[in-house]
């Protein structure tokens, strides 16, 4: 099961957790050290609205980790009036109008914003579809909604590797790392969630480490250690860690001996309602390009 397939009632992500180890972490480097996940979204979000036939006057950053997005939309002329949102004080940036708010709560009052980006946050949230259809209500008609998310197979060498060891030393298993979306369901709950024109597309980034225990570190930097609601209680022993890092060598290295590490992201985009927008077509017909979506006048 995925976060985002989450029943509502059901917590997956333990969010208060997950936000105090992010708050620890931010005092520890400098962003830059560890955005560079942020950076490769931000850059590709910011490059589909750079092409958008629209103005957006209230704009809305939702969690906007180490102000990669924030940096990317500066130079664009048709995004202003930004706002960021983040769960903590100490996550929000400095020289931005900011609010203190979840992602699972946000304040925003219906029909008063123009644009709303995300960017690796979502995937984050116990409860996605509510999410989403707080992020429709927020939006004026005709607004757009933007993000980026972790998904696919994200992390799949180390979360096989962390369950054959811990099969092979206790027997049993328990989760290590946290469910990420399937690009079908997050393309299903943009339209549940009543966007209009909904478009998901992919793309892999595959980055290699020296071992296992480097990626974990640039994780924990992250503030992305395990922050399941159901994770173990026991603290693991490093021989665990240890053999997985051995069964991750054997697995899932190249010829020089590094170790490769999957990250899928899943690009969203939906406007809210308006009669002016193209009427979608017949499904399988392909008439309508992500250029024609992105790039109409309104």
């Amino acid at each position: 099961m995925s976060a985002v397939q989450a029943p509502t009632n059901q917590t997956i992500i333990d969010r208060d957790m997950m936000v105090r180890r992010r708050v620890r972490q931010r005092g520890r480097q400098p962003d830059d050290a560890v955005r560079f996940l942020h950076d490769v979204s931000a850059g590709e979000l910011a490059d589909r609205l750079d092409v958008t036939v629209r103005e957006f006057a209230h704009t809305l950053l939702v969690d906007d980790a180490y102000g990669a997005m924030r940096d990317r939309i500066r130079p664009l002329a048709n995004v202003r009036g930004v706002v960021a949102s983040a769960p903590h004080p100490q996550l929000l940036p400095a020289e931005t109008s900011v609010v203190v708010a979840d992602d699972e709560a946000l304040p925003f009052a219906e029909g008063s914003l123009d644009l709303v980006l995300s960017n690796l946050s979502l995937h984050l949230t116990n409860d996605t579809p509510g999410a989403l259809i707080q992020i429709r209500r927020a939006l004026r008609p005709d607004g757009l909604f933007s993000a980026a998310l972790l998904g696919g197979d994200t992390l799949s060498e180390l979360r096989q590797s962390l369950l054959a060891a811990e099969a092979e030393i206790t027997g049993g298993v328990s989760p290590r790392v946290v469910p990420f979306p399937d690009i079908r369901d997050l393309g299903a709950l943009l339209q549940r969630a009543g966007f209009a024109l909904p478009v998901t597309d992919t793309d892999r980034l595959t980055v290699r480490y020296d071992t296992m225990f480097d990626l974990m570190r640039d994780l924990r930097r992250m503030g992305l250690s395990n922050s399941l609601a159901q994770r173990s209680r026991r603290p693991a022993t490093r021989g665990l860690f240890v053999r997985a890092a051995e069964i991750y060598a054997d697995r899932f290295s190249d010829g020089d001996g590094r170790i490769r590490a999957t990250f899928d992201f899943i690009y969203l985009s939906g406007w809210t309602p308006h009669e002016s927008q193209q009427k979608p077509a017949r499904r399988g017909s392909a008439e309508i390009s992500l250029k024609d979506v992105l790039g109409r006048k309104s």
